[in-house]
């Protein structure tokens, strides 16, 4: 199978510093990420300051307490930062990328030869902007997150009206850490045979056995939120991967890669040698019949293939023949 693109997400795990955004970035390239992934938006261009009770968050998440527009404000990336977060990456060998959340952020990213355009969930219904973004003919990845299956549907037709074929769907549960038991992984084949696009996985649980599992499912594209350090007082590293655990996420990855190859059964394990097979268990002499007392299916596999068994009984031997000695045709009268 192809290799997994596998994407650290910064998100808001820089704390405002660019030092720390850095520092991030550099520990994901040697965790063995392929790619790292900004978020491009400002707290006005996502919603507007209000405290009425529609703005307030108070759904049992982490950030409860928080306007969305405060939230926001905490996370965003500065835009000053994108260039050289850009140009940093990809001197360490990254494939730098961002989520634009309207259209100034699609038009400044293209200013920033931005390689793949990634549409966030709760932004994926909004079809104009996704024609927007997807007629800058990029790789588009659409999260699907809170979206219906005609919703999803919506998205991939808006794409692909836009002339833009190049669509990974990715299912993930929009939930900050997600549960196991939520991540309906088996959408990931589902999705590739109803709307014939590339399929991968934003993940949000803990751990890496979701990820693992979902490259075993064919994922494309496996995209997970990374800190420096769980415990610091950033808005998204509650839930997102340390270094340590990325780069044991990335291995696991790469080893399953290896053990999902397409079917060869021509490929006959080493073992095979082991397999049973006939011997002789009892010497036998020449013109004797062979019987079940003297020709038993045993461990190894010198001797003929064990399915001859019942069609061996009572023919004779052609020569005498020691115990311990693998059955081949030429020990067997055959009357031919």
């Amino acid at each position: 199978m192809n290799k997994t693109f596998i994407v650290a997400e910064l998100s808001a795990n820089h704390n405002g510093s660019l030092d720390v955004a850095k520092k991030t970035i550099l520990a994901a390239a040697e965790s063995g990420a392929d790619a790292v992934k900004l978020q491009t938006y400002t707290a006005d261009t996502l919603t507007i300051e209000c405290d009425k009770p529609n703005f307030q968050i108070k759904s049992e998440t982490l950030w409860d307490g928080l306007t969305l527009y405060e939230l926001y404000k905490k996370a965003y990336t500065p835009w000053e930062w994108h260039e050289e977060l850009f140009a940093y990456g990809r001197s360490l060998g990254l494939t730098v990328f961002s989520t634009p959340f309207d259209y100034t952020a699609v038009d400044f990213l293209e200013e920033l030869s931005n390689p793949i355009i990634k549409i966030a969930s709760f932004e994926a219904m909004d079809y104009l902007l996704i024609a927007y973004a997807a007629k800058k003919m990029k790789p588009m990845v659409i999260s699907t997150g809170v979206l219906s299956l005609e919703e999803i549907g919506n998205a991939v037709k808006t794409c692909r009206n836009a002339g833009n074929n190049d669509i990974t769907l990715l299912v993930c549960t929009s939930e900050y850490p997600a549960k196991p038991e939520d991540a309906q992984l088996l959408k990931i084949k589902d999705l590739k045979g109803r709307f014939d696009v590339n399929v991968g996985l934003s993940d949000h649980t803990m751990g890496i056995a979701v990820a693992s599992a979902a490259v075993a499912l064919g994922a494309s594209m496996i995209e997970k939120h990374f800190t420096l350090d769980r415990s610091a007082d950033d808005v998204d590293s509650a839930f997102s991967m340390e270094p340590v655990a990325f780069k044991q996420m990335v291995e696991s990855i790469r080893i399953v890669e290896q053990a999902v190859s397409p079917p060869d059964y021509s490929k006959i394990s080493p073992g095979r040698k082991f397999a049973r097979s006939l011997f002789v268990v009892k010497d036998i002499a020449a013109g004797q019949e062979f019987t079940k007392d003297n020709l038993r299916s045993i461990r190894p596999s010198n001797g003929l293939h064990p399915g001859f068994y019942p069609e061996i009984l009572g023919k004779k031997a052609v020569i005498p023949i020691e115990r311990g000695t693998p059955l081949s045709w030429d020990l067997i009268d055959t009357g031919m």
